[in-house]
């Protein structure tokens, strides 16, 4: 393999050094085709926009004159009436690097500093129809629109002969400087002639302004001439003044003077229009311009156009002269067409003759390439052979690495195996006498409670056992199907009877909903049975009292498939576990059962061997469906896989006992109304298998108040309402897990004196390292002598004993203070005692203070105290009172009276009482005794 890899990558390489060659000669060839294609010089032009007729005869004007000028690449923007998007335009037009570059400006505020840049930039700019505000530009090409409106006043001034209304129409007076310019050239000349009465200027800033100008026109019949400020606006104020029957009393003059339909001569030489003013777009002088810039040429700077006006007296001329300008533009069109087709015809030939050229050198070369490549060949060989030897040798490795791996998965396997079987062994040796204990009637109810609760789990671990083992012949390929022809409606029924009692006492409605007797099937009983049994116990164990199963079985649209579908209306599932439902070893959190990830994952594989599928739908608390199809027929089995040999089903009662015993409620016996002798302290158990709860509480029920929490949510709760003297919690819980229930209570100032106690099967030692490192006090591995565990709540119990000695001693509070083991404990502490020592002067001081002071409840305060120093509250504080009191009848030279007031007694008759009932002496005789 490695020769045949070395050679191809020798040819590779001379193919590489082909191609390279081919392509440098292609690229050759390029250049002299393109050499005289080449452009010289890059113009951009940036239009405001080419939705209006006077921009693209601007385009028009310019495409005719850059005929001439084949030379330059011209490159168009529009930006559609918007200053943003032109600005943005212009930016990219700059980052090009044009030669020279055009602006016509939707407006020239917002435009200027974009143009500013580009000719600081050292780009060329020439401004087209509208100056920007800065002079900052190469040049500019442009009619004067203030003439423009001088224009429009004088011909309007002749047309009423020095008398009458006149009013202007703008299109966009606030941004556009042609608009401005217009209006003020028009009304300036109006003020000279006071004959001419100006009425108003109509801006179009809504639409449909037509409306408007219709109301307008009807409330002032004085007005005789409107004045449009282009074209497009007098054709439509046209259209208002013939709707209203104004036509002709009303004369309108236009701006632009452009050809074709609806063009301002069209509109003169029709009457609608009494003149326009003609508005030269500019092209053509623009690309003039820039030719002379980018040629190093003569231009000017300012190249303002002539306007005229057009009237009925030359409208006739000016329309032949732009019809014979747009004859003569066609013909230089079709010329220039069938020189570029003659350019092509050339660019082909040239291309043949240097294609072949291509082919002579190449085949030289190629050639040359092939016999140098046939020596390198040959010396490649030698080292080849080489390799090969050294290849063979790992190849042999392998081999032997290979059979010393499959020997070991081997001895794995057969371990695993054997181990399986001898684990149903001392199980079978645990039921049998199991069941014989619970026969007799002899037994004791509470010692029968315990002896179910046995022999439940005992079939739980026997069912795991069996899975395990079929999963194990799965993956060894050692399962092999052997179906046989059965009717799958009688197997279903008797399948679904072993649910039928279990139904009963759960009253949930149980059916096999089919439409037909008999549908014959082939399938293997021993498998089908498992996927049944597993589907049903999981649809009976997550489906609530009272609720619905339903086994459907039937043949699909096209009689070539078999369906069971198995639909209940239990809690469902989240979208999260049921992406992972069949996943080997994957548990879900559905409800308060936990799987152990083998039946779904087995119930797929052994309908993967039927040549079936099976699906699940569910919605969480919407119930769950399971869909099973299987072929009909048996044209899709192999030889191996048919059994011809018709064996009726019997309904194996020890494999039904093992799915359905996992479903029974073992009526394990409370002691919780077993007379107790002391229940000074209460214990919170946090823990998701009922039966461990239960079990846990009869032990520790005679000597202890039990409070039990199904979940990590709830437990948490419970924590901080009823602060227990002791919390038993296990790990792996619904909601939060026992880890972060024991981090939250132990940092939080309320429950941080709680023992906490983790009980759980996670028993590797970094899992007890990290639950001692968030505070738990003890760490108990499942499973778990029950005598250890109450010696270890009595340690915890002895404990807190040992240091509540301290607190009843009457020690200073810094002695109280380091003899608390906890930080967060020592922190309460010193807040407590500071706010006691800061009001204790103040007699209306009491508990409603503290709990506002420190943030908890009433409750939650007592029971802290209580917890933490043993104390009442009420009864620290007077003994804080009094100590105090003690302290100042010692070292201070004050009045009983002084001494009452400083330490909160309003009355010294009652401080002198209270004193006396606490250390056996008035306070008087306590000073004098001193003294």
């Amino acid at each position: 393999m490695i020769a045949v890899h070395l050679k191809k990558q020798t040819l590779k390489k001379g193919l590489t050094i082909y191609c390279f060659l081919l392509i440098f000669l292609a690229c050759g060839l390029a250049s002299c085709n393109s050499s005289t294609e080449k452009k010289k010089f890059t113009i951009g032009f940036s239009q405001c926009t080419l939705g209006d007729n006077w921009r693209k005869t601007m385009q028009k004007e310019m495409e005719r004159e850059l005929a001439f000028h084949p030379e330059i690449n011209f490159i168009i923007k529009d930006a559609n009436l918007s200053s943003e998007k032109q600005i943005e335009q212009i930016q990219q037009l700059i980052d090009q690097k044009v030669d020279l570059l055009l602006v016509s400006p939707n407006q020239a505020k917002p435009i200027t500093s974009i143009v500013e840049k580009a000719y600081q930039e050292g780009i060329p700019v020439i401004i087209i129809d509208r100056k920007t505000l800065s002079n900052n530009y190469t040049a500019f090409v442009g009619a004067n629109n203030y003439k423009v409106g001088l224009n429009a006043g004088t011909f309007a001034n002749a047309l009423l002969k020095g008398k009458g209304n006149v009013m202007d129409i703008a299109g966009d007076p606030a941004g556009s400087s042609a608009t401005i310019d217009r209006h003020n050239g028009f009304t300036d000349f109006i003020k000279e002639h006071p004959g001419i009465n100006y009425v108003k200027q109509f801006n179009v800033d809504t639409d449909p302004w037509q409306d408007e100008l219709g109301e307008f026109l009807r409330s002032h019949t004085e007005i005789q001439l409107i004045f449009a400020t282009n074209d497009r606006l007098a054709f439509s104020a046209y259209s208002v003044c013939k709707k209203l029957g104004l036509e002709q009393k009303i004369s309108i003059i236009g701006v632009d003077g452009l050809p074709g339909e609806n063009g301002g001569i069209e509109l003169v030489e029709k009457g609608m229009l009494k003149a326009t003013i003609l508005y030269p777009t500019g092209g053509k002088e623009a690309i003039q311009t820039a030719f002379n810039i980018l040629n190093n040429k003569p231009f000017k700077k300012d190249n303002d156009l002539a306007s005229t006006i057009i009237d009925s007296t030359n409208v006739r001329i000016m329309k032949l002269q732009n019809d014979k300008v747009l004859e003569q533009q066609q013909d230089i069109d079709k010329r220039q067409k069938k020189i570029e087709e003659q350019i092509t015809v050339t660019k082909n030939q040239t291309n043949i003759i240097l294609a072949i050229s291509l082919t002579l050198v190449l085949a030289l070369i190629m050639g040359a390439i092939l016999f140098y490549y046939l020596k390198e060949n040959r010396k490649i060989n030698l080292r080849l052979a080489k390799q090969n030897e050294e290849i063979l040798d790992q190849r042999n490795q392998l081999i032997e690495l290979g059979k010393k791996a499959k020997e070991a998965n081997d001895a794995k396997i057969n371990f695993f195996t054997n181990i399986s079987h001898e684990l149903r062994t001392p199980l079978t040796l645990v039921l049998g006498p199991l069941d014989e204990l619970l026969s007799s009637a002899k037994l004791h109810f509470s010692a029968k409670a315990q002896l179910e609760m046995v022999k439940k789990n005992a079939m739980r671990l026997l069912r795991l056992v069996n899975q395990l083992m079929d999963f194990r012949k799965i993956e060894e390929a050692r399962m092999k199907l052997k179906a046989s022809e059965n009717n799958l409606i009688e197997f279903v029924q008797e399948i679904t009877n072993a649910f039928r009692e279990m139904a009963d006492k759960k009253h949930i409605a149980f059916r096999v909903d089919t439409k037909d007797t008999s549908l014959n099937v082939w399938f293997d009983v021993n498998m089908l049975d498992k996927v049944l049994f597993n589907i049903l116990s999981n649809a009976f164990k997550y489906t609530n009292d009272q609720g619905s199963i339903t086994v459907t079985v039937k043949k699909d649209d096209l009689n070539t498939r078999a369906i069971i579908i198995i639909e209940d209306s239990g809690i469902g599932m989240k979208p999260e576990t049921l992406e992972h439902a069949f996943d080997l070893f994957y548990q879900g959190n559905e409800g308060a059962f936990k799987g152990t990830g083998l039946g779904l994952a087995l119930s797929k594989e052994l309908i993967a061997l039927h040549h079936g599928s099976i699906k699940i739908k569910s919605e969480k608390w919407k119930g769950t469906m399971f869909e099973i199809t299987l072929p009909l027929g048996k044209t899709h089995l192999e030889e191996n896989e048919i059994d011809n040999e018709v064996k009726p089903y019997y309904l194996n009662y020890e494999d039904a006992r093992i799915y359905t015993n996992e479903l029974e409620t073992v009526p394990l016996v409370s002691t919780e109304n077993i007379p107790a002798t002391s229940k000074d302290y209460s214990i919170l158990i946090i823990e998701d298998n009922a039966e461990i709860r239960l079990y846990i509480k009869n032990q520790l029920n005679k000597n202890y108040e039990i409070i039990e929490a199904e979940n990590g949510n709830v437990g948490l709760n419970l924590a901080y309402e009823i602060v227990p003297d002791i919390i038993i919690s296990d790990i792996m819980l619904p909601g939060k897990d026992g880890m972060a229930i024991t981090e939250t209570l132990k940092n939080d100032i309320r429950t941080s004196h709680i023992p906490i106690i983790i009980l759980t099967a996670r028993g590797s030692m970094e899992q007890q390292i990290e639950g001692l490192k968030i505070n738990a006090d003890a760490y108990i591995v499942k499973p778990f002598n029950i005598q250890y565990l109450e010696e270890t709540i009595k340690n915890q119990i002895r404990k807190r004993a040992t240091l509540k000695d301290h607190y009843t001693s009457e020690l200073s509070n810094e002695g109280i203070k380091s003899s608390i083991s906890k930080k967060i404990d020592r922190k309460f502490v010193s807040e407590f005692s500071s706010i006691i020592e800061s009001n204790i002067a103040n007699e209306n001081f009491g508990v409603d203070d503290i709990c506002k002071e420190i943030g908890i409840s009433r409750v939650q305060l007592y029971r802290k105290v209580k917890a933490v120093l043993g104390y009442n509250v009420n009864d620290y504080i007077l003994t804080v009172r009094m100590q105090k009191a003690k302290y100042l009848l010692l070292n201070e030279d004050l009045s009983i009276s002084e001494i009452s007031y400083k330490v909160g007694f309003s009355s010294q008759a009652y401080f002198s009482t209270v004193f006396k009932s606490k250390f056996g002496v008035t306070p008087k005789a306590f000073k004098e005794k001193k003294m």
